[in-house]
């Protein structure tokens, strides 16, 4: 989903919320979306969350307080947010924004759903460390 399908609605505008920590898209259709920075990240479409291919995502916990420090334009296709953690590398289309604003309630409920079977939390503090080791696209397999 990293590119454009030329279907899909255009945002006509892109708020960020940095007190409630929501995204707001405006779309040239009239949809309307509200995106919360937690949200946008733990469902990054970059390959260190989804992995590179079926079964190899990598489940994003303590990210209840992330904010989104800035927003870069790529394109006329997609933004590019470089979220407080760290995380800059996941390209957000407006294809790919835009199925997240129609499913959002969705994926929200299972990803909850994953973080309750991995005994996992949304707070960063109450997670163990990660395994030392590889990890992330340049890490050994």
């Amino acid at each position: 989903m990293a590119g454009l399908d030329e279907t899909t609605p255009t945002p006509t505008e892109i708020k960020l919320h940095q007190g409630s920590r929501v995204m707001e898209l405006s779309f040239d259709d009239g949809a309307h979306f509200e995106l919360s920075y937690e949200f946008l990240r733990v469902h990054s479409p970059s390959a260190e969350v989804r992995g590179h291919g079926p079964g190899q995502e990598v489940l994003q916990v303590g990210k209840r307080d992330v904010y989104i420090a800035q927003v870069e334009p790529v394109g006329n296709y997609a933004i590019k947010p470089v979220f407080s953690d760290g995380h800059d590398s996941g390209l957000y289309s407006w294809d790919y924004l835009y199925m997240l604003g129609q499913r959002r309630d969705e994926m929200w409920q299972a990803y909850l759903a994953r973080m309750e079977s991995a005994g996992a939390s949304r707070d960063a503090d109450a997670n163990p460390p990660p395994a030392a080791g590889g990890g992330g696209c340049g890490g050994r397999h």
